[in-house]
């Protein structure tokens, strides 16, 4: 074999190497979700297994963290290729802003697996924009065990008058009626938009943003901050709340230092993972019940509060990045979910596979709401709903007046 002939295949090797490597392609994710890091990790690795030349990573980032970064990351060289989002008026600004690709093309494929109710929702003019996974509902989370040695009936917790006559029998009995954590501002907003909702009825938020009968100064989120401040000036929550913050609330209600916590269904894998020991509450020694109605408002007890989760994909990302959501959102991946109780899939053929009680429930919950309401931080855009936060919590501290929180809604739409 002459030297000119090993030269030439060693060269040709090291073309075909380096074209390869050249075709290699990293495709970024980055998300806010502790509980579901594991789960969607396990997805990239199988979709890395079966898909050669191209490498998913999996990035957390914690929530308040995520939406103080992303606006910079979204504007730098190095932004993710797959951002995680709450859909809304959020996901609007970041499509005005030129941030968000086109899924259009694709959505014919998503729809062979997504329910369309959901791909409604992370969808803008008609343009498919992102690609939803899951539903969520906040609910009154309660530890059974609590409840009982207090002597309160959770269904009694189904009127608003009920509800503050539960917190008061649970502060006689020595225990921390309320976990909250008021430190990240938005578990507060839970309460006031969930006012909103039971005094307004479903056009209420329809009616303010067109600023109709007074706009978001309208005596129904008057009354809304009036009622939040009534259960706050029942002292319910722990000690130190205005400055907890969620994860640590979670760890909170999971090591049983309070009997309630209004949040999402996500509650039950955070409660675990940021308790003392690791374990948390339970799945048996945990309930829930809707939000409690108010005597002559509009809402229904089957209105609910919650979140149709999903990702976008940023604009000059790779193809493949939409090959992997697509990927994602099948119902082979997604029963992993359903099956271990990590949420409940926005992907049919799922639903049959849930076995946590809770999640099933919330399952039915949504499936059957009368109205599902977008989180409002998020549905009212980053402006509106960084203020409706700051609100809800400042109201509660009595810190500001319902009057004062609902002008300052108004002025922060009127400016937005």
């Amino acid at each position: 074999m002459s030297l000119k002939f090993l030269l030439g295949a060693a060269l040709s090797l090291g073309l075909a190497t380096t074209a390869a490597s050249a075709e290699d392609v990293t495709v970024r994710l980055l998300h806010v979700s502790q509980t579901n890091h594991p789960l969607w990790q396990q997805i990239a690795e199988n979709y890395n297994a079966s898909h050669p030349g191209v490498t998913v990573t999996v990035e957390y980032l914690e929530n308040e963290a995520y939406k103080a970064k992303l606006p910079t990351l979204l504007q730098s060289e190095d932004k993710p290729d797959i951002i995680y989002s709450w859909g809304g008026g959020v996901m609007r600004a970041q499509d005005e802003a030129g941030y968000l690709m086109d899924l259009s093309d694709a959505r014919a494929e998503f729809e062979k697996n997504i329910f369309p109710a959901a791909l409604d929702a992370y969808s803008i003019d008609g343009r498919l924009v992102g690609i939803p996974y899951d539903f969520s509902q906040v609910a009154l989370f309660y530890n059974k065990a609590l409840m009982e040695k207090a002597g309160v009936d959770p269904q009694s917790m189904e009127t608003w008058d009920g509800f503050l006559a539960a917190v008061k029998k649970l502060k006689e009995a020595g225990i921390t009626p309320i976990i909250m954590g008021a430190g990240e501002k938005w578990p507060m907003h839970f309460y006031w938009s969930y006012l909103v909702m039971r005094l307004g009825g479903a056009d209420v938020l329809k009616k303010a943003e067109a600023g109709e009968d007074g706009g978001f100064t309208n005596p129904v989120f008057v009354e809304a901050g009036e009622r939040l401040k009534e259960l706050a000036d029942l002292e319910p929550f722990q000690e130190g709340w205005l400055g907890t913050l969620f994860p640590a609330s979670g760890g909170m209600f999971g090591d049983g230092k309070g009997a309630i916590d209004l949040m999402g269904n996500w509650l039950l894998g955070t409660q675990k993972e940021n308790s003392a020991d690791g374990e948390g509450l339970p799945l048996d020694q945990i309930g829930f019940v809707n939000f409690p109605t108010l005597p002559d408002g509009k809402g229904k007890a089957t209105d609910t509060l919650g979140g149709i989760g999903g990702f976008l994909i940023t604009e000059g990302a790779p193809p493949e990045a939409v090959d992997f959501m697509k990927f994602f959102t099948t119902p082979e991946q997604q029963k992993i979910a359903a099956e271990q109780g990590f949420y409940v899939p926005a992907v049919k053929g799922t639903d049959a596979v849930i076995t946590n009680p809770i999640i099933a429930e919330v399952s039915r919950n949504v499936a059957g709401s009368t109205w599902h309401q977008l989180f409002f931080d998020q549905d009212l855009g980053p402006s509106v709903g960084r203020v409706v936060n700051d609100v809800s919590v400042a109201i509660a501290a009595g810190e500001m007046t319902p009057e004062e929180g609902a002008e300052a809604i108004q002025e922060a739409w009127d400016m937005r």
